[in-house]
């Protein structure tokens, strides 16, 4: 199923339709938009007709300059059964051969008063966003101070009661159970809830509460940006975990590396103070302030100077 189709465009910008009301529910594929140029100059050898085709002042008025049957032919073969639609902009006037193009092929006409560059700009975003890749992961993202932690781990070993403790602390849900992920960029990695359970939390023997009524509208967050993956996995006391911090693991969603930290869980440990700070301290990494790297360095330098100590 097509995740955008030309009708979505029509309704997202208030676009004027003026001809080809049947092809509204045409697929479109890619988030690059076509200004045909060189197309109405003639050269069609690699005209990109599955893209939506942008008419601006430029293109209009070169094509009032050429015979009627040479507009007619380029306007034509502009027209394709795979082409999504042709957008005008400027509220410029639709000239008459480009609407009887539309009527064989059936591709839609639409208009615009917004400038051909800002009308450009505001679509290939917009599409970006909606063809972007997408994926989903069973766990539960909160915003902590900012910083977008995708919480995940096994069934049943605590993630959504450690959100529930995180938002209580001041933090604000976007998903729990399933996060629908989409890479808008190609370092960057958006979480969102799907709509059915979006706002809702699920805490075993307490059922399904929604939070921004229980907590208000600053518990809750729509979508954010994921920077850190927190695995909380049971106490395995034969594996040996991290106790400096000096690794750094990472984790591949779609295809952006995220950096990941293993949480192990037992009795007593206070996972959402734990992760609060693990925010925390991935905040201070980022702005050049890593702790474990800073011991490493002291812890080093006592060595070499015992070293001295003892030659001497």
């Amino acid at each position: 199923m097509a995740k955008v189709r030309t009708k979505d465009l029509v309704d997202k910008f208030n676009l004027e339709l003026v001809h080809g009301e049947e092809g509204l529910h045409r697929p479109i594929v890619t988030s690059d938009i076509s200004r045909p140029g060189l197309e109405m100059a003639g050269f069609f050898t690699y005209y990109p007709a599955d893209r939506l085709q942008l008419l601006g002042k430029t293109e209009l008025s070169f094509l009032e300059n050429i015979s009627a049957d040479q507009r007619k032919e380029r306007l034509e073969k502009l027209c394709t059964d795979e082409t999504p639609g042709i957008v005008v902009s400027r509220d410029l006037i639709v000239p008459e051969e480009l609407i009887e193009a539309s009527r064989k092929t059936g591709v839609p006409i639409m208009r615009s008063s917004v400038t051909t560059t800002r009308l450009s700009s505001r679509i290939t975003n917009y599409l970006e966003s909606r063809l972007a890749p997408m994926t989903a992961i069973h766990g539960v993202l909160v915003d902590i101070y900012g910083v977008g932690v995708l919480i995940t781990g096994s069934s049943g070993v605590g993630k959504s009661e450690t959100a529930l403790e995180l938002v209580k602390r001041g933090h604000r849900l976007v998903a729990d159970d399933s996060v629908e992920i989409r890479q808008e960029q190609e370092d960057t990695l958006v979480g969102s809830a799907p709509e059915l359970i979006q706002h809702l939390l699920e805490i075993r023997g307490l059922g399904i509460i929604n939070v921004m009524t229980l907590f208000g509208a600053g518990a809750i967050r729509n979508y954010k940006k994921i920077s850190l993956v927190i695995n909380l996995e049971l106490w395995d006391s034969k594996k040996v975990y991290d106790r400096l911090g000096l690794e750094e693991d990472r984790m591949r969603i779609i295809d952006t590396d995220v950096t990941k930290l293993t949480i192990p869980v037992r009795p007593g440990r206070n996972l959402a103070v734990i992760i609060e700070v693990a925010s925390m301290n991935f905040r201070l990494k980022r702005m050049g302030m890593n702790a474990a790297q800073q011991f490493s360095e002291r812890l080093t330098h006592v060595i070499e100077d015992e070293t001295e100590h003892d030659l001497f």
